[in-house]
C-alpha cells in the first residue's frame, strides 16, 4: 500500500466538515490555554509581540494535533 501524498493530506484537513471541527477545537483549546496561561498578563495589558507569538502558538498548537489525529485516523 503506497503512502498517501501531502496533496491528498492537505485536500483532507481542507475539506470543510473536517475544517469546522479541528477550528472549534483550536477556539476552544486555544481560549482554554491562552487563558491559563497568559490572562495575567493580558488583564495587565502587557500584550507585546512576544506575547503576541505566544497566544498564537496556544491557537495553532491544538489545531496541529487535531489535524494530525485526523488524518492519522484516515488512513486506517
Amino acid at each position: 500500500m503506497e503512502p498517501p501524498r501531502v496533496r491528498q493530506l492537505i485536500a483532507v484537513a481542507l475539506m470543510p466538515v473536517h475544517l469546522r471541527r479541528t477550528a472549534l477545537v483550536a477556539l476552544v483549546v486555544g481560549t482554554w490555554l491562552t487563558a491559563f496561561n497568559h490572562g495575567d498578563e493580558l488583564l495587565r495589558g502587557d500584550l507585546d509581540m512576544r506575547l503576541a507569538a505566544k497566544i498564537a502558538l496556544d491557537y495553532l498548537t491544538p489545531f496541529i494535533v487535531s489535524n494530525v489525529g485526523l488524518l492519522a485516523r484516515q488512513r486506517h
